[in-house]
């Protein structure tokens, strides 16, 4: 095993090296649900630009994901298929013009929407797509007043309360509701075939319409002025919120979804589809296209880049080599040095953090930053400039810690609970960003293993205390941003025990032997997007690359030497890198509990580089 483990990272070194773009950076595709290419058709057909050779693409890639009984699917064991999904791939393709009601597919996948209730029944972001190009009436199920954009940061519950990557898709919904927009041409399919008339959605959200809402209304009148002039406010400074966040590739914090949405609805507020604005945003959004023909949601290209240099480095690659240089390189030019919209709860610190996606300028996040730091740590002693960046971001990542003694994922201290009523599915993911096990976890793993920080460090203490007042009562801890118990789990082991927990204390102990309750048969790991959805774990009948490969890093930074469990995985992991079965292409990112998760091209190689890696440092003396 010693010498098929050593083969196996010499070629995930040598495969890597050679995917190396001549920037520096890696790319590899971020791959989400149907949605993306389903509204890119849409978009495009309903602006009357007719890119035929993209249009085919995208309807010939969403035809191709269609499961045998007409449904699509957001991951594989999906139990029969998504509604939303189905629905946003039956749309497309019909105004795409290459698919016909009458084909015996288009059949079974509206016979599965019917059964699921017709559109009345989709999520709230696809009955606003619905809404906008008139296949739905605009009904109350988004029914939060322009106004409240207007609400000072003062009051209780604010528009800034809200997560940044909810500002951005909520502040054009507000606009095309308020609107009650409508881009329909002569091309536009009609769906009326797809309502359910029984079905109504008027009492859906009762309960924000009397606790949140009514608060929301009353804060709204005590707003000085006439109504029309705080209405007329409203408008103009939602579309100021919009246009000051356009990233310079012309996209809205480099979010296709949010950039959808921004389209419609500067429409909406008298812009005209010629106009340089919209344009732009239509070139952004076509240049999200990755090499398989899927439009990517938001490229992961910062986050793959400072990943794949730290696991390289990790498995033997010298810092002073051409590969890491150049990667150090990409990753220097995209430290942000603007302040974005996560100063307003952190006013105090200076920029320093990096973001997802190479054209993220304002909007950085703890988990990128920590991974750029990590991948530039080790050349940041030999170079003033890199040090000064190094230590400039890391100040940013201390700096995001929440109050709870957590760390968020994009804003500090956005946690307030009353907003998981807001009418959007999913609400409680989609409208705050509270402290997480695998935000806490990684960024103290970071701390203590890169930037030598321990228990005695206050922040250490309390992002401990934080992770041992929240785990489950079975051993593990829920992960927001991967899948899901697993991914937790692995972030607060590894976590804690960098900064110097022991591997006798009560929560790792407990954690450890939760991993290992749950391995497979096959000695990997493997867990269900379902278990995000129920938020309980919810195994998978297979295992997957990137799962074992953290499971086996928590247990490997426990053990002193390798146990049976952590052989077993290993012996599994080096199978599955070599047969590609179904695990391979199993979403294990995370976006948006139920309606969102992520194949990520590059995690079946840097996970398992990563774990191998140190399984042959730590382990190495016992394998002579």
């Amino acid at each position: 095993m010693e010498e098929r483990m050593k083969a196996e990272i010499n070629h995930l070194i040598e495969m890597l090296q050679d995917r190396q773009t001549e920037d520096g950076s890696w790319r590899f595709c971020f791959e989400g649900p149907p949605m993306t290419d389903a509204y890119m058709i849409i978009l495009l057909r309903s602006l009357e630009i007719n890119d035929e050779e993209l249009i085919h693409q995208l309807a010939h890639r969403i035809q191709s994901k269609q499961c045998e009984n007409g449904t699509w699917k957001l991951y594989e064991d999906e139990e029969e298929g998504n509604l939303s999904a189905t629905i946003e791939a039956y749309y497309a393709l019909l105004y795409s013009g290459y698919k016909q009601q009458e084909d015996l597919d288009m059949r079974m996948a509206k016979q599965f929407i019917m059964k699921k209730g017709g559109l009345n029944q989709a999520t709230s972001l696809t009955k606003m797509m619905l809404a906008v190009t008139g296949q739905l009436p605009w009904p109350k199920f988004f029914p939060v007043p322009i106004e409240m954009i207007l609400l000072p940061q003062s009051f209780p519950i604010n528009f800034f309360d809200f997560v940044g990557y909810a500002r951005v898709h909520m502040a054009p919904m507000l606009i095309v509701a308020d609107q009650k927009f409508v881009l329909k041409g002569k091309e536009t399919p009609n769906l009326s075939h797809l309502l359910n008339h029984r079905v109504s959605d008027n009492d859906y959200f009762e309960e924000f319409r009397s606790g949140s809402m009514s608060f929301i209304t009353q804060s709204i009148k005590r707003l000085i002025g006439l109504p029309s002039e705080l209405h007329r406010m409203a408008l103009e400074k939602a579309n100021r919120f919009m246009i000051g966040r356009i990233e310079p590739n012309g996209t809205l914090y480099s979010y296709f979804s949010a950039t959808f949405l921004m389209i419609f609805s500067l429409l909406a507020l008298g812009y005209s589809k010629d106009d340089p604005v919209i344009q732009n945003a239509v070139r952004g959004l076509k240049s999200l296209q990755c090499s398989n023909d899927h439009i990517q949601n938001s490229p992961s290209t910062v986050w793959d880049t400072s990943l794949i240099s730290h696991a390289l480095q990790t498995a033997g690659v010298e810092s002073s080599s051409p590969t890491i240089q150049k990667a150090n390189y990409y990753l220097l030019q995209k430290q942000h040095y603007r302040y974005g919209d996560w100063a307003i709860h952190n006013p105090y610190v200076l920029p320093g953090g990096w973001g997802f996606s190479d054209s993220n300028t304002m909007n950085p996040d703890v988990d990128d930053t920590t991974a750029a730091l990590r991948a530039i740590k080790n050349t940041a002693s030999q170079s003033p400039p890199i040090r000064q960046s190094w230590f400039r971001g890391m100040k940013w990542a201390l700096s995001m810690q929440n109050h709870d003694g957590g760390w968020p994922a994009f804003e500090k201290n956005t946690d307030k609970k009353i907003l998981k009523l807001v009418p959007i599915d999913g609400a409680e993911a989609a409208s705050i960003d509270p402290s997480t096990a695998d935000l806490t976890g990684r960024t103290m793993e970071f701390l203590g293993r890169d930037a030598r920080l321990n228990l005695y460090h206050p922040q250490i203490k309390s992002g401990v205390n934080w992770l041992v007042e929240n785990q489950e009562t079975n051993g593990a801890w829920y992960g927001r941003w991967g899948v899901s118990y697993i991914y937790g789990t692995w972030a607060a082991i590894t976590g804690m025990r960098a900064v110097g927990v022991k591997r006798d204390h009560t929560s790792v102990e407990k954690g450890v032997q939760w991993l290992k309750s749950i391995q497979n048969k096959d000695g990997g790991w493997g867990e269900s997007c379902q278990s995000d959805i129920e938020k309980n774990y919810v195994p998978l009948s297979f295992s997957t690359p990137s799962q074992t490969a953290w499971a086996l890093d928590a247990l490997i930074s426990v053990y002193s030497g390798p146990t049976e469990e952590i052989n077993r995985g290993i012996d599994c992991l080096l199978y599955q890198l070599h047969e590609r079965g179904q695990g391979f292409t199993y979403p294990t990112g995370a976006g948006l509990p139920g309606s969102f998760y992520i194949y990520y091209h590059s995690y079946n190689y840097i996970w398992p580089l990563l774990t191998l890696s140190r399984y042959v440092e730590k382990y190495h003396s016992q394998l002579d």
